[in-house]
């Protein structure tokens, strides 16, 4: 048996369909047992004495048109070790189902909404799980953050009674493939997990702006582009990548001067930009070779 004193949140988006699961531990790697999710479908969390088959098997029977609670009753029931579990599980409508078994390690318990369910296990107390169903109730914005907000606020109610150490968060749309994601992100050991978590989602977000760029970049929208590539490097602004980008962007659009500084300060931070600028073709950055010029190349 391999025991998760852990807190975690599954939900449903009841205007994006999207499907979520968080959690944060003392342990190493928690995001690699206990989260699961399915496009369309739903997700999962399985702690305390976790068993991972928990997860894509409640997957698997939500696609075939179980209920949640019908799932979930069918592998309790089949599970001789089911007093030692604590699973939760939504699907792609209705509201969730969860067990906390009697054999839990205190505090333990759980809430549910809804269109979510929190549960914790070996927490410092019986307070942490209604801060973490608060917490997302009152929360607004998209749902990686909704569920980051229900982490922090466990945390903030006292936590894993062990303290901290990993993190995960995995967000799915409302429909699509197996394999598609939202955002799926994990922290495996820092000593601040949570924070740890909110930075790499931030960065996250500016990645998906650059891919925007990217995109658009693709379809000859250079103008639109540059403000994707912009907003990137806004929202990261250390990030000497989106720094690049942001800057190219600038020059061919903008302040030129301005595109000029934030590229050699993208040099600087890593020289082999010089040889990427110097390799983009026309159809690509039009501008890099006026601003190779600018650089004295």
């Amino acid at each position: 048996m391999v025991r998760r004193g852990t807190y975690s949140i599954v939900a449903r988006d009841e205007q994006t369909g999207e499907l979520g699961a968080a959690v944060q531990s003392h342990w190493f790697s928690v995001g690699s047992i206990v989260t699961w999710a399915r496009p369309g479908v739903g997700a999962v969390c399985t702690q305390a004495t976790a068993e991972r088959a928990y997860g894509p098997r409640l997957l698997d029977a939500l696609a075939s048109g179980s209920a949640p609670s019908a799932a979930l009753r069918s592998l309790l029931d089949a599970d001789a070790t089911a007093p030692f579990r604590q699973v939760a599980v939504i699907g792609a409508d209705g509201p969730p189902a969860v067990w906390t078994g009697p054999r839990c390690m205190a505090s333990a318990g759980h809430a549910t909404g809804d269109a979510f369910s929190v549960q914790a296990n070996l927490m410092d107390n019986e307070g942490v799980w209604p801060a973490m169903a608060d917490a997302f109730t009152r929360s607004t914005g998209p749902l990686a953050r909704r569920l980051l907000a229900a982490l922090h606020a466990a945390e903030a109610a006292g936590g894993d009674a062990r303290g901290r150490q990993s993190a995960a968060l995995v967000v799915v749309p409302a429909s699509g493939e197996p394999w598609d994601r939202v955002v799926e992100l994990r922290v495996e050991d820092h000593d601040e997990p949570l924070d740890e978590l909110e930075r790499i989602l931030t960065l996250h977000d500016a990645y998906t702006l650059a891919t925007r760029g990217d995109d658009l970049t693709g379809e000859g929208r250079l103008a639109e582009a540059a403000e994707a590539y912009c907003a990137a490097a806004a929202l990261a602004p250390g990030n000497h990548e989106l720094l690049f980008w942001a800057g190219l962007a600038e020059f061919e659009h903008g302040d030129r001067e301005l595109g000029l500084e934030q590229v050699r300060r993208a040099m600087a931070q890593q020289p082999g930009w010089r040889t990427v600028l110097a390799r983009l073709e026309p159809d690509v950055a039009p501008s890099a070779a006026a601003l190779l010029a600018a650089l004295g190349e």
